[in-house]
């Protein structure tokens, strides 16, 4: 007799697994926690099989009934349904492994890993948000243009066009990583040039053409009041004119006091680089050093709650807001490579492919002349550069005396 909805409602489990027989080789097993699972019974080249098509209630009476039907009728063309069924799994699980989001990730630790921490988070944050929601589970091979301009057009939506621009430019990385490793055939961004209105990219705030304004902030970086690993880093930085980020992950173990100079890996480049000290830096290093230096983390600028980590990337500019600094108008952390390279050449006389090389830290030969010269080019120079310029700023930091902070703006 044909099983009905109640029949099957009405079944107890038992001590063993019941069989509530349908028609056609149909059947719901019972086991005893209660689960239950639709099978058919069916022979194919003498054998007899069973084929599971499911779970009851996800599966209704009628839904089994189909694709017992279903399976019936591939036997009828002489085609084992369990083997279908085989490849189709085994289909799904392929498309899983080349999915857009299971590439993405592949890729994030084969090519991100030399990133610097804070640019690795970046990407992978990007995409999490603003891709894998909507794309992450696609087969890179399916994925078209207009598919990833949807995508990118829903982040223009929201005022955010430069991260529309680079999502789509991340998932071209990814595209080409896929061709690469044989699970896609082309790459559909380039196709998407001139789809999104141009990014307008502004220059970090700097106050380029006003000296004596470079030296009223130099004097407020003096009177601001707070951790001494905070203000050591905003006094260091107009020296190094280094990257912020590069400066707050700086290592003690990377230091020579003694040399003089900063030896460390530009994750942006992936080349080593020399940064000479000046006096005035070895200054407040060696002051700081007694502070930091024994810690178990190994950071110079150690973090406000643990010494394990470095001091966190919004701190300088933060520490220049609390001082009255607009940090989107006046001068960003940024903003003193493109007074070094200003006052540098304009004012200094300071020459253009030294200053480059500095604070750019990749020489145009480097790639020829291997890692070891893009490290030490004009190692001389250089070092009378910054502390040219460590003098210079000096000089036009003593334009006024020296205005304590009110208490309230301490750290």
């Amino acid at each position: 007799m044909p099983l009905t909805d109640t029949a099957i409602k009405a079944a107890k489990p038992g001590a063993k697994p019941i069989k509530l027989t349908d028609e056609k080789g149909l059947f719901l097993l019972v086991h005893p926690n209660g689960s239950r699972y639709w099978r058919m019974r069916y022979r194919f080249a003498g054998k007899e099989k069973l084929l599971a098509l499911g779970v009851y209630p996800d599966v209704a009476l009628k839904r089994a009934r189909e694709k017992r039907d279903e399976a019936r009728a591939l036997l009828s063309e002489g085609v084992d349904p369990g083997l279908v069924k085989q490849v189709q799994k085994l289909r799904q699980r392929q498309l899983a492994d080349d999915s857009l989001e299971a590439i993405a990730r592949e890729w994030f630790d084969r090519h991100l890993a030399d990133k610097s921490a804070n640019h690795r988070d970046k990407v992978v944050r990007r995409l999490e948000r603003d891709v894998f929601p909507y794309l992450g589970s696609r087969p890179v091979a399916e994925l078209k243009a207009p598919d990833i301009l949807a995508v990118a057009r829903k982040v223009e939506a929201r005022g955010a066009l430069d991260t529309a621009h680079r999502v789509i430019q991340n998932i071209g990385e990814v595209m080409r990583y896929a061709i690469a490793t044989g699970r896609a055939e082309s790459d559909p961004t380039p196709a998407l040039r001139g789809a999104l209105p141009p990014a307008r990219h502004t220059h970090y705030a700097a106050p380029t053409d006003d000296p004596a304004a470079v030296g009223g902030i130099l004097r407020m970086f003096d009177a601001l009041t707070g951790q001494p690993q905070v203000l050591a880093a905003v006094r260091l930085l107009p020296l190094l004119v280094c990257r912020p980020g590069e400066l707050r992950t700086m290592r003690w173990e990377h230091v020579d006091l003694d040399a003089a100079e900063w030896r460390y890996r530009v994750t942006k480049t992936g080349i080593d680089h020399v940064i000479p000290l000046s006096s005035q830096a070895l200054a407040i290093l060696r002051e700081l050093h007694p502070l930091t230096g024994h810690l178990p983390g190994g950071w110079v600028f150690v973090g406000g709650r643990t010494p394990l980590k470095p001091l966190s990337d919004a701190a300088i500019n933060a520490a220049m807001r609390r001082i009255g600094i607009d940090t989107q108008a006046e001068l960003t952390g940024h903003g003193w490579r493109a007074l070094l390279r200003t006052f540098g050449h304009e004012r200094l006389g300071m020459k253009p492919e030294v200053i480059e090389t500095h604070i750019a830290h990749k020489a145009p030969d480097a790639s020829r002349l291997g890692n070891a010269y893009a490290r030490m080019r004009f190692i001389d120079e250089r070092r009378a550069m910054m502390q040219q310029w460590a003098d210079y700023l000096d000089q036009l930091k003593a334009g006024a005396k020296v205005i304590a902070m009110p208490d309230n703006a301490a750290a």
